[in-house]
């Protein structure tokens, strides 16, 4: 089991030695029983950190914008920064490292294995409380009883099940991690940090939970008919509030292909060129233009997604974004071999080449 004392005790030497400026990490949530991101610069605040299955952010995000904090100001604080970061989240920092978004020494990657379980799904547990509203959520430890007695499945070492304190009980809820868990992290190859420069926890290989891609293998099953008629009432859904955006590490770009800034609209500026400015994909919320969206979106995610799963995560419409996602990266993985995040010295995947590569797409 991770102790998170270690996990604080590391954080505040990083600081009081001045080895980085600020630690990434999460403490408890104000409003609910879930945790929540934070930023330590202080050796006192590191006593604040948590560690449970609640831990549900890809901290990788405040990376990316502590980077463009620093190139928009005139004195940026140059040292590196640290990061509490789980098996997706160092994957997500191999990608940026891999496309020099920032260099190695720029990060400490204080590893946290998920070992035997992950990150709960909070519509999942919403749903097994039955309107009840959870105070408490921990690892429950090895050989732990169930309500109704028994040693819970799905064991693999040290946590295998999810403790729930409910609101306004006396007693704990024993619920097997499978019925709880993130779908990502049912599917999960690496719990533990690929990345790291310390690791916290033990590293299990053996999870007794989904096969990889399981999700992208039963949309496979669909004839194209069934699989577009799913999508078209998923896209049909969608608000265009660009969550799934906001919340993905991966997309950094200055200029989305769906917020164009290039294009200045002056006094100055005629109808005409109005009319003719390039429109790659339009804001409104209509199907076919929220399919242009997500597909774009999910191309250009192709090798460099790291199934964090935030962007179905934060879908106020609860669209199913990790399936497409996890379907170019279940192609990547079975074509090319190639697993994003996991080796920071391989270079992406389409700036590399291998005279093996399939090449059965040209006509």
């Amino acid at each position: 089991m991770v102790n998170v004392e270690e996990i604080r005790d590391y954080a505040a030497g990083l600081l009081e030695k001045g080895e980085v400026k600020s630690v990434l990490g999460f403490r408890r949530g104000s409003a609910s029983a879930f945790a929540e991101p934070c930023t330590i610069t202080e050796t006192g605040e590191a006593a604040s950190l948590v560690w449970d299955p609640t831990c549900l952010n890809n901290l990788a995000l405040y990376l990316v914008k502590d980077r463009k904090q620093q190139a928009a100001s005139k004195a940026p604080d140059t040292r590196p920064v640290g990061i509490v970061a789980k098996g997706c989240d160092s994957r997500a920092v191999g990608v940026l490292l891999q496309e020099n978004y920032f260099k190695r020494e720029d990060v400490v990657v204080i590893g946290v294995s998920c070992e035997g379980t992950g990150v709960v799904d909070p519509r999942k547990l919403s749903a097994k409380l039955k309107g009840r509203t959870a105070s408490r959520v921990t690892f429950a430890v090895q050989g732990s009883t169930s309500v109704a007695g028994g040693r819970t499945p799905g064991a693999t070492d040290g946590a295998d099940a999810i403790n729930v304190s409910v609101y306004g009980d006396e007693t704990e809820t024993v619920i097997p991690a499978r019925e709880v868990l993130a779908d990502r992290c049912l599917e999960c190859r690496a719990a533990a940090p690929a990345l790291n420069d310390v690791v916290f926890g033990n590293t299990v290989e053996a999870r007794d939970f989904n096969e990889p891609f399981h999700a992208a293998k039963e949309a496979e099953r669909l004839s194209e008919d069934e699989r577009w008629a799913t999508w078209e009432r998923h896209f049909d859904r969608c608000l265009r509030c660009f969550a799934c955006r906001a919340v993905c590490p991966m997309c950094y770009c200055p200029e989305c292909v769906v917020d164009s800034t290039t294009f200045v609209v002056t006094l100055g500026t005629s109808a005409e060129e109005k009319a003719n400015r390039i429109r790659w994909c339009e804001r409104s919320a209509n199907t076919s233009e929220s399919a242009v969206y997500h597909l774009t979106r999910a191309i250009h995610l192709a090798g460099r997604c790291i199934d964090c799963g935030e962007c179905e995560r934060v879908c106020p419409v609860n669209i199913p974004l990790r399936l497409l996602n996890t379907k170019l990266e279940k192609e990547a993985f079975e074509m090319f071999e190639y697993q994003a995040g996991h080796d920071i010295e391989q270079a992406s995947l389409l700036s590399s080449f291998r005279d093996e590569d399939p090449n059965s797409f040209i006509r």
